[in-house]
């Protein structure tokens, strides 16, 4: 059984490959990246030298993600970035950016935490729809998307008239419709 309190080890082996150390299997960048979307810490190290690869591997998991359209960096954010490799020495660039994830995440826990407190509107019909669309956006924000890939670029389809539009909005307006329809009936 996994334990999801210390970091699942990877190791590479000299021909690259990568090797699941608690499910005895080899395993992609994808795999990785959904370990990490599922909130496991990854540790990724070199069989021989025991060298920590994780960092690489991070980088390249984002760089592929990137490549593909799946874009959640800015290019003003990227050259920072790379700005911030000449000064490093005074650079609070890692620090600023470790906080600004953490509280990314504390705030998605205290919206969710918010929504389903001693909150009259948990009583309302269809509210757990309501509330599962909201974590999925959330979700999505966050390119936390379990299955379905990682941020909007993975759900977008290509509608007429070349226009892309998520194929879950529409399901999110017909909730809403029956949500304001069920409103209005309970005033009457």
């Amino acid at each position: 059984m996994p334990d999801d309190k210390n970091p699942l080890l990877i190791k590479r082996y000299a021909s690259r490959r990568l090797y699941n150390t608690e499910t005895s299997d080899y395993v992609t960048l994808e795999d990785i990246a959904g370990f990490i979307r599922e909130g496991r810490e990854v540790q990724i190290v070199d069989l021989k030298s025991g060298d920590d690869l994780t960092r690489q591997y991070l980088l390249q998991i984002v760089a592929e993600h990137e490549s593909r359209g799946e874009s959640v960096l800015p290019v003003g954010v990227l050259m920072d970035l790379v700005r911030s490799y000449t000064t490093q020495a005074n650079s609070m660039v890692p620090q600023f950016l470790q906080m600004s994830f953490d509280m990314l995440r504390d705030g998605q826990s205290k919206m969710m935490e918010n929504m389903t407190m001693a909150n009259p509107m948990t009583q309302m019909p269809g509210f757990e729809a309501l509330q599962a669309q909201q974590e999925a956006f959330l979700k999505a924000m966050t390119g936390q998307m379990g299955t379905g890939g990682t941020g909007w670029a993975a759900t977008e389809t290509p509608k007429e008239g070349g226009k892309e539009e998520d194929p879950g909005l529409d399901a999110i307006k017909q909730q809403l419709a029956e949500l304001q329809a069920k409103l209005s009936k309970m005033d009457k």
